[in-house]
């Protein structure tokens, strides 16, 4: 049996999204109940996943500085740190695209 595929370390989660939790209070008045258990709420999983890369380009930015200050012994360090960084952007922007043309082709559904 395979195991299942690992989470990306870059998609951890970013603070800000504070609006998206009043999307908890739209299952109650549906009487829906909320998905329950660890990583079952999409808007916490989102969160999680921006802060993640929020965090992994603060922590390159940290070592860019300690590079330039010629702190860091090691510079590698920092090449996998910001290469982290931009592929966990890279997919935060490639998930963002694809939500909003779902977004398009409901609204185009709906005309």
């Amino acid at each position: 049996m395979t195991s299942p595929i690992s989470a990306i370390s870059g998609l951890s989660a970013v603070g800000g999204i504070d609006a998206l939790q009043g999307v908890d209070g739209l299952s109650a008045s549906t009487g829906v109940a909320p998905a329950s258990g660890p990583d079952n709420d999409f808007v916490s999983m989102l969160s999680k996943g921006l802060e993640g890369v929020q965090a992994s380009q603060a922590k390159a930015d940290n070592l860019a500085v300690q590079v330039a200050d010629g702190t860091l012994q090691d510079p590698a360090q920092y090449t996998m740190a910001a290469n982290e960084a931009s592929l966990g952007l890279q997919l935060t922007l490639a998930i963002r695209n694809k939500a909003v043309e779902a977004f398009q082709e409901i609204m185009r559904m709906q005309a």
